[in-house]
């Protein structure tokens, strides 16, 4: 986001010339030094910083008038960020309100965006990409002031199956928060054992359906001259063993979420029949002439490219389009390698507390193993590992050579990576007033670069060369653009 200060003061100079009154911005935090940091980054000319110490001042702050924007903490005394946040969009729900805090968990997360928070920024924040949220914000909110609606939502509960604190997980878990209050229809697409239906669940657990059924049904995994019944089901004598009448899915998940798992491989005509569903609401079981209304949530998940099936003509594209009303992607674990550690943690608790074990320990050349390895079964694949690691343990303690063991044979001995790089061309005269920091991030992706080249590809080694963390290297290579082709070629 090199151009990220100039879009600030773009937004800046149109603001002040498309409305002459001063931009005002409410900055809540009990940290006195982060209010300062905060106060002097956003002082510019017309605009004007008003501060509170915790939600309650801030709400009073609310009383004497209106802010056009406002950047709240989470963990503050008295009233905390998440609680004061709902009050604040019921009683100004065209207030963008920006989250800024150290805490920045699963819950935390998508509970801020469920109330409403304009965007969620972890501490320590990114100068620039604070200030390009700043004033989209303010220019948004200056072309909408008046269309913007509550979706408060009460009883929101934590979603302990949702595990992932990488960026691309963080941006799942918002459009979760965003898309959860409403109706529409939802597209979950990504590649087997992404957790695709773990996604569905928590839109239904953060919807108002939640105390209505979430039902779930794999179109893949039932015979076509079945799946309509399934779906829809049938009377008595509707066809041989129809010996009573079954409700099907559509009854099943009335009121509530019906999920349909692998919808890429649904034939043609129970597409059809499954486009008029979504389109009035009514269907028809199998043997009845009695129409049914639905009232069912359709969410669907596919790992297939339904873009391709259109253009094959296995897959109807006014169907597709009735489907994908809001579209989530699950990125692969292979991209987002720093979610390996927390999900082998949780695996680990989970498991051996089922399975009855001692938690058994991980050391750090076990874990490199993990990092190391592309999964190509994604978390699935990292979960039934760690349940037959925790069940084949020696000595309460998971060996680097009976992971390897479990691993494909191809991953034993990995060959050194090959990095990968876009060039990037680079300019002096369009630095902005930041052209040490460019230099010194262009020697410090050379650096990291090199090094893991001298290491022939074992990061381990190349973050103890660096003296850095793994969690670190990980986070500049991905800064940097630092893939191995085997990484790249599996995108």
């Amino acid at each position: 986001m090199a151009a990220a200060a100039a879009q600030f003061l773009h937004f800046i100079f149109r603001l002040k010339h498309k409305m002459d009154e001063v931009k005002q911005i409410l900055i809540v935090d009990d940290e006195e030094h982060v209010r300062y940091s905060l106060r002097k980054l956003l002082k510019k000319p017309g605009f004007d910083i008003i501060e509170a110490s915790n939600g309650l001042e801030a709400l009073r702050k609310l009383e004497t008038g209106e802010p056009h924007l406002m950047l709240m903490d989470i963990e503050m005394p008295g009233m905390n960020g998440l609680e004061a946040i709902q009050k604040v969009k019921e009683r100004y729900p065209s207030l963008p309100v920006i989250i800024i805090t150290a805490y920045g968990t699963t819950e935390r997360v998508i509970a801020a965006m469920k109330h409403g928070a304009f965007e969620y920024l972890e501490k320590p924040f990114d100068i620039d990409r604070l200030q390009y949220i700043v004033g989209e914000a303010l220019e948004i909110r200056r072309l909408s002031k008046e269309s913007a609606t509550t979706n408060v939502l009460a009883g929101i509960g934590p979603a302990d199956t949702m595990i992932g604190e990488s960026p691309a997980m963080k941006e799942v878990f918002k459009m979760i928060g965003r898309v959860a209050a409403s109706d529409v229809s939802v597209l979950i697409t990504g590649e087997s054992g992404t957790g695709k239906e773990l996604v569905a669940k928590a839109i239904h657990q953060f919807s108002d359906r939640s105390s209505k059924p979430f039902v779930a049904i794999n179109c893949a995994a039932i015979p076509e001259n079945l799946l309509e019944s399934e779906l829809f089901g049938h009377e008595k004598g509707a066809f041989t063993d129809a010996h009573q009448p079954k409700s099907g899915k559509f009854e099943q998940a009335e009121g509530g979420t019906l999920f349909l798992d692998e919808i890429g491989d649904m034939s043609l005509a129970l597409q059809a029949k499954l486009l008029r569903v979504l389109q009035d609401n009514t269907f028809q079981r199998l043997g009845s002439n009695k129409t049914m209304r639905s009232t069912a949530r359709i969410i669907s998940a596919t790992n297939k490219n339904l873009d391709s099936a259109i253009s094959e003509g296995k897959f109807r594209e006014d169907l597709y389009y009735r489907l994908k009303v809001i579209a989530i992607n699950i990125p692969p674990l292979r991209v987002r390698r720093e979610d390996i550690p927390v999900l082998t943690t949780y695996f680990l608790k989970r498991y051996s507390l089922e399975m009855k074990k001692n938690l058994p320990a991980l050391p750090s050349e076990s874990m490199d193993l993990l990092l190391g390895h592309n999964w190509p079964g994604n978390v699935r694949e990292l979960e039934n590992l760690i349940k037959r690691l925790i069940l084949l343990s020696k000595a309460n303690v998971i060996t680097p050579d009976q992971i390897a063991a479990e691993l494909d044979s191809g991953q034993k001995e990995v060959a050194p990576p090959a990095l990968e790089r876009q060039p990037e061309a680079f300019n002096p005269g369009e630095a902005e007033g930041r052209l040490y920091e460019l230099v010194i991030g262009k020697a410090e992706e050379e650096l990291i670069r090199k090094t893991i080249a001298w290491c022939k590809g074992n990061l381990s080694k190349t973050s103890k060369v660096l003296g850095i963390s793994r969690a670190m290297l990980y986070e500049r290579m991905n800064k940097y653009g630092l893939h191995t082709t085997e990484e790249q070629g599996q995108d």
